[in-house]
């Protein structure tokens, strides 16, 4: 017969950890985490122009530094979409 797990709240989670935090039998093996390498992205030339056109428009260093922060702010637009969503179909169930 299989156990059934219930899931803690992060709350619950969060009070666990900050009890064992200075027990150290309570903690496993420390992991190792690597980056993984970055990944180039090639534009068409079209692209290319009209970005740097309003990367200089908004004054920016380079067009690289403009490019960064464009996408830095659809990827919060995208995120919070998504846990809006993903919320909502929590709520739904």
């Amino acid at each position: 017969m299989k156990k059934k797990t219930t899931r803690k709240s992060e709350k619950e989670i969060d009070k666990l950890v900050t009890a064992q935090a200075d027990d150290d039998s309570a903690w496993g093996k420390p992991v190792q985490v690597h980056r993984s390498k970055s990944e180039a992205v090639s534009i068409p030339a079209e692209v290319a122009s009209r970005a740097a056109f309003f990367a200089r428009l908004h004054r920016e260093p380079s067009l690289e530094h403009w490019i960064k922060k464009v996408i830095a702010e659809r990827i919060d637009i995208e995120e919070a979409a998504f846990a809006a969503t993903k919320r909502d179909l929590t709520v739904n169930e």
